[in-house]
């Protein structure tokens, strides 16, 4: 037995205004977790870039460790589909972009990560790059 609401005719009077209120407040919530979300998502990929770069630089790992990487993550985290190699490569490369982490959780965090990837692919100059995730947000 499932509960059943009362007819629309049978609502207060100022129902409706204050069911739109909670609406708008909840999409507004929902919007402010997925770009948080996002934002954190950003850093760690970065983070991640970041790690990757140090341990070929000190280390002198070469580019098969990613694919190693990227088999042990997928498995430890087999619902994310962000580890794939050649994703792992563009964390790398946006690690190697924007080597301030300043930058990155500032404004660039705000960016969907595909949107980096985009920039990464077709902008060579770092200053172009900003310009034209700057012209994004």
């Amino acid at each position: 037995m499932f509960p059943v609401p009362p007819p629309a005719s049978d609502t207060p009077p100022d129902y409706a205004a204050w069911l739109a209120d909670l609406k708008a407040r909840i999409r507004k919530e929902r919007l402010r977790v997925v770009l948080a979300s996002n934002a954190v998502m950003v850093l760690l990929y970065w983070e991640l870039g970041r790690s990757i770069l140090e341990k070929q630089a000190d280390q002198g790992w070469g580019s098969r460790v990613i694919d190693r990487l990227a088999a042990d993550l997928r498995e430890a985290f087999p619902d994310m589909k962000e580890f794939s190699p050649r994703n792992l490569k563009y964390m790398r490369a946006f690690a190697a972009a924007w080597p301030d982490r300043q930058i990155v959780q500032a404004s660039l965090a705000q960016l969907p990560w595909y949107h980096h990837i985009a920039l990464l692919e077709k902008l060579d100059r770092p200053e172009t790059r900003l310009w034209y995730a700057a012209r994004t947000l």
